[in-house]
């Protein structure tokens, strides 16, 4: 089974590639469709980090994101970096 880590939280994946994809590319489809009432916004980039699995792009961007946010709370929050695994120095 794969696994993504972000922000201290463990998102497991199904094994096929294909299945994967296909959550990601659906989940990023129906979130720009978010002003309807049942869908939202939050599907897009739940669908890019499994995305991020298999797309090279997305997941620099992810890599990205994760030392930005990182780099963030040590500064401003270094009580909840240390509760999200970012280790303050």
């Amino acid at each position: 089974m794969h696994q993504i880590t972000f922000a201290g939280r463990t998102l497991r994946l199904p094994r096929s590639r294909w299945v994967r994809t296909t959550i990601g590319a659906v989940l990023v489809i129906l979130g720009f469709l978010g002003f309807l009432p049942i869908l939202g916004f939050w599907m897009i980039p739940l669908g890019l980090l499994i995305l991020s699995v298999d797309i090279a792009l997305v997941r620099r961007l992810r890599r990205l994101a994760t030392v930005r946010l990182g780099a963030h709370l040590r500064r401003r929050a270094p009580r909840l970096a240390r509760m999200l695994g970012y280790t303050v120095a």
